[in-house]
């Protein structure tokens, strides 16, 4: 079969209206992290995704072909880790590690890593194995991944302070984040 045209642009599921896609591509969390890329859809024909701009597509988005067709964007079944028992404590260890977490209201799902898994069940939680597509939240500001950084502390501290509402009070979290002030001037001690 012959590829499709071009994909210029990803639309939102909400966006979509009443357009129905002509096919789809089946994509794990790492694959939807794309800009430019040749995938195979789900009728084995090929279609070449150029984006704007690096875009993490959701499950349930499509990609809009130069004619205006659309190419589903389907999540694709993946080793997880499905996470039950005091979901906010638990929800707290794993976003304090950074790692992308799906959450729902009676489990937690996060890829299969065998670390985090023993920390879990340290902590009390009940960790299962499963096979199916991982949609974790997205960043605080909207679409988009959640994406480490860096702890090192061999620069200057600058604390930030900022606060969480929550039904049963204020959280209130500082963050001391790394950088150098004046690049001549020398490094400062860890506190």
């Amino acid at each position: 079969m012959t590829d499709y045209p071009l994909a210029h642009a990803l639309i939102r599921r909400a966006s979509i209206g009443g357009r129905d896609p002509v096919d789809q591509v089946v994509l794990g969390y790492d694959e939807r992290f794309l800009r430019r890329k040749r995938l195979m859809t789900a009728a084995d024909r090929g279609v070449m995704i150029d984006l704007p701009e690096t875009t993490s597509a959701e499950a349930g988005d499509c990609f809009e072909l130069m004619d205006g067709r659309l190419i589903a964007v389907v999540a694709a079944a993946e080793p997880v880790l499905v996470i039950q028992g005091d979901l906010p404590r638990l929800a707290w260890h794993i976003g304090n590690r950074h790692t992308p977490c799906q959450i729902e209201p009676d489990r937690l799902v996060i890829r299969d890593d065998h670390v985090l898994k023993a920390m879990l069940v340290q902590l009390g939680g009940t960790v299962s194995h499963a096979m199916e597509p991982f949609t974790p939240e997205g960043g605080a500001y909207g679409h988009g991944r959640t994406m480490g950084h860096d702890h090192g502390h061999a620069q200057g501290h600058v604390p930030h302070v900022f606060s969480l509402s929550h039904p049963h009070g204020a959280l209130h979290v500082q963050h001391h984040a790394s950088h150098k002030v004046d690049p001549d001037e020398p490094d400062q001690p860890d506190e």
